[in-house]
């Protein structure tokens, strides 16, 4: 397989990290719908990965993984397509704690685990 991102980060850890988190999740009330101006820009395409599996994604990791989980949230208006990147950043975040909050039984913590994996195949 030809990787075309860079490979996969563990989040940071400490305090800014965690201010950061706390700003996204407060910045954004759940249930919230994404812009309405979803489309993709003209003359651009996301690069979407495919990834079918459901290992643990999380804020500031980035690659295949990342790109797939905001591919499937921007099919569902849950990110602009512009925010398609491969980079799981604030806007990624918020988009995950709305979708997850969407869809009980989820908790909106953020994380892509196997039940958020399954949810977002499934929705």
């Amino acid at each position: 397989m030809i990787r075309t991102t860079p490979p996969f980060r563990r989040p940071a850890q400490g305090s800014a990290l965690a201010a950061l988190v706390l700003a996204a999740a407060l910045a954004v009330a759940p249930g919230a719908a994404a812009d309405e101006s979803n489309a993709t820009p003209p003359g651009s395409s996301p690069v979407c990965a495919f990834y079918d599996g459901d290992g643990l994604t999380a804020f500031g990791e980035q690659g295949e993984r990342v790109s797939q989980v905001q591919c499937m949230l921007a099919n569902r208006r849950y990110l602009p397509w512009e925010a398609v990147d491969g980079v799981f950043g604030v806007r990624t975040l918020a988009a995950v704690q709305r979708f997850q909050a969407d869809h009980p039984p989820l908790v909106p913590d953020g994380l892509v685990g196997p039940h958020t994996w399954s949810a977002l195949w499934h929705a």
